[in-house]
């Protein structure tokens, strides 16, 4: 027996002496310790926990090299891999882990509508929901702060800046000619179909190094991956027809929509100011192709064509007969984009796209035929270089060519036309310092033949997490623009158009509410200056031109105050002026308004199973020359008001009715004025309001949904 027990107890020392402890002690950034932290062994069950000081003790019988792993929800894991015997007494310093849903957001300038966005100012339902938009997403982000209203031209208008400052990309592939052409005084439209995205961006300044040829703002569309089943949506509309259908197969689907508008009926029924030889007539479609490819690669084929024609005499103060202008235009887009995966964690990114747009147009006994072909290649990698270090980097190219032949009344032919290729190189990186601070640091180089000029782009953005709720952003940046096609159809002596944007920016965020406040400034060098009244072949070109935006934004959205209710408020300041085209001295641009206001209300109604909304926006008076005073855009026009609702009724689930107004008061807005080109007896120039077509818009449409899934319907489009 005491053999048996020496024999016991002998190898019971061999085993003891075998081991080896694994010992330290885990704490925060602050020196805290943190208790229940796991510490283990890779791939052995030898490990422990922290106990209330953050220590822990362990024996393991492994030897030689091994990995020692310490991890901790809401921190990253630490990982140490060295000879077993080195494991004592260590002290580990854990790091928060940045990804998490809390952490802080680079923002600064940036609104985004998408499921996927940690920080939503709209929703994909609030794009095409919101009255007075008329099922136009631009019509919605016409809402936000930043932007002015210019409610006779339609497109977007971003702080101080021209409509065509503002650049617009699918999946990151640009779009040439985003809106339909339309006659002076008469909204444009976006042409693409707001239903076909899950995801918008909308960037009104400081945006990614990844983007240029963009002064002021870029918008950011990211279409559907995959579709969730199989439908087909039919509407019924008092201004057209709507089809649209989405099948899918094993690793693919295909979507398609068409749709058909002819404003003649309702024209007839509700006359405007203008006299209509010919009511706009619409006919479009899109598709998008999606198929999935080996190693979760994502091929997307996205095309839209669209076809308009119109004829119409407006009136004008200088010709008894009133101003006749036709059109027919036709635009072929296509967009082509694979998203795929490398080795060592990069992810690639190549797309196409490539763009035909042709109009013939009449200006009273004149001809005018503009053919524009633009094209756009890109190729992006990314790569996470750790938790903390994001690289984005890529190429891309744009080219562009214009053919232009102007007819006049005596048959004599001028023909204009211009190549513009530009080469732009970008590389970018995300640094996340910690949890509650972060910076994104890039820099863009482009290269434009036509000008044979090269540029150099730096931007900076940075944000700081205050609290729980609250965070500050800033950003830098500086951003080129080659002048726009209407001067290079008549020289190509210029250089490029630049900005700088500085913004400063909070936001808080809780409980379904939002609470946005930005301050910006923006510098102008380098813009384009004629000395004719018009820019014309024989004008006397120069980039002296210069200007200055800068102005506050703020934007509240509360969806858990009252119930069943969502609102939103949003204000911009704006201070703006600028010397270009022909401006005789700096001057704040008669498209710019002082203060712009929009309110949205929408309120779903249970027992009436509807969804009301309501509208209203503001914007202060816009400047324009009056040759009866002294001075030049010296007179300001009356603020502009209106009131819009609508309101969707669900019949059944996949049925909906629904109805809008634009303007509901009927208010008499003033866009501007049209002054003779002589005086009268009295030496008075005399002039004309320049008002809205009419004083008030009606919509009426049926929108049917059949699918396998009875709950699905058309109310996120509408």
């Amino acid at each position: 027996m005491k053999k048996l027990l020496f024999f016991i107890t002998a190898i019971c020392q061999i085993s003891l002496i075998a081991q080896t402890t694994v010992s330290g002690k885990v704490i925060d950034k602050k020196g805290e310790p943190i208790i229940g932290v796991n510490v283990y062994l890779d791939g052995t069950y030898d490990g422990t926990s922290t106990n209330e000081k953050g220590a822990f003790s362990f024996s393991t019988s492994e030897k030689g090299i091994q990995t020692l792993k310490i991890s901790f929800v809401s921190y990253e894991t630490y990982t140490k891999t060295a000879d077993v015997k080195t494991f004592s007494k260590l002290l580990i310093k854990l790091r928060e882990d940045v990804n998490t849903l809390d952490a802080v957001v680079l923002n600064a300038g940036t609104l985004e509508a998408g499921d996927n966005a940690k920080v939503t100012a709209l929703k994909p339902l609030d794009i095409v929901t919101t009255a007075g938009a008329m099922g136009d997403f631009i019509g919605a982000l016409q809402t936000l702060p930043g932007t002015s209203n210019v409610s006779e031209d339609g497109r977007l208008f971003v702080r101080g800046g021209e409509a065509g400052e503002t650049q617009i990309f699918v999946d990151g592939i640009r779009v040439f000619t985003p809106y339909s052409p339309t006659p002076n005084n008469i909204p444009t439209r976006g042409r693409l179909s707001p239903f076909l995205f899950k995801g918008i961006t909308f960037s009104t300044g400081g945006y990614s190094a990844e983007y240029g040829q963009a002064l002021s703002s870029v918008l950011l569309l990211n279409s559907v991956d995959e579709p969730t089943e199989e439908k087909t949506d039919l509407s019924f509309m008092t201004l057209g027809l709507g089809l649209g259908n989405t099948e899918i197969w094993k690793n693919k689907s295909l979507s398609v929509n068409a749709s058909y508008i002819n404003l003649a009926p309702y024209n007839a029924a509700f006359p405007d100011n203008n006299v209509w030889q010919k009511s706009p007539e619409v006919f479009g479609g899109e598709m998008v192709y999606r198929q999935k490819m080996k190693n979760d690669g994502l091929l997307k084929l996205y095309g839209a064509f669209s076809y308009s024609d119109l004829d119409v005499t407006q009136e004008d103060i200088n010709l008894v007969n009133g101003f006749r202008f036709g059109l027919k235009n036709r635009n072929l887009y296509f967009n082509t984009s694979y998203k795929g995966f490398l080795k060592n964690n990069w992810t690639f990114l190549m797309g196409l796209s490539f763009t035909n747009d042709h109009s013939d147009i009449k200006l009273q006994t004149d001809a005018v035929t503009n053919e524009e072909n633009s094209a756009h290649f890109k190729v992006r990698l990314k790569r996470n270089i750790n938790n903390r270090v994001k690289l984005n980097i890529g190429a891309e190219y744009f080219m562009t060519n214009v053919k232009e032949n102007f007819k006049d009344v005596n048959s004599n032919n001028y023909k204009n036309g211009f190549d513009n290729n530009i080469l732009g190189v970008f590389t970018e990186a995300d640094i996340l310092f910690s949890k509650n601070s972060a910076a994104k640091i890039g820099v863009r180089a482009e290269y434009s033949e036509l000008l044979k000029e090269s540029t150099i782009s730096p931007r900076v953005s940075l944000a700081y997490k205050a609290g729980k709720n609250g965070q500050f952003s800033l950003a830098y940046g500086q951003f080129y623009q080659n002048p726009k096609n209407d001067y290079f159809k008549l020289n190509t002596n210029f250089k490029a158009e630049n900005t700088s944007h500085t913004i400063a920016n909070y936001q808080y965020v809780k409980n379904k509410q939002i609470l946005r406040i930005e301050a910006y400034y923006k510098k102008y060098n380098d813009l384009v200056k004629y000395d004719t009244e018009f820019s014309e072949p024989t004008s006397i070109y120069t980039n002296d031109g210069f200007g200055y935006s800068k102005g506050l934004d703020v934007f509240w959205r509360d969806n858990n105050t009252f119930k069943n209710t969502d609102y939103w408020v949003s204000y911009s300041f704006l201070d703006s002026e600028r010397d270009y085209k022909n401006y005789p001295n700096s001057a704040t641009p008669s498209f710019v308004a002082k203060h712009n206001v929009s309110v949205v209300v929408k309120h779903f109604v249970t027992d009436w199973k509807s969804q009301i909304g309501m509208s209203y926006n503001y914007a202060s008076g816009r400047n324009f020359t009056n040759p009866n005073l002294a001075g030049f855009l010296n007179d300001k026009v009356k603020s502009f008001n209106t009131v819009n609702a609508n309101w969707a009724y669900l019949i059944s689930q996949q049925k909906i009715l629904y109805f809008s107004i634009s303007n509901v008061l009927g208010t008499k807005n003033i866009n501007g004025y049209q002054y003779a080109n002589q005086p009268n007896n009295l030496g008075v120039f005399d002039r004309r309001a320049i008002t809205p077509p009419a004083d008030r818009f009606f919509f009426i449409g049926f929108f049917w949904t059949i699918s396998d899934n009875k709950n699905d319907n058309q109310l996120n489009n509408l």
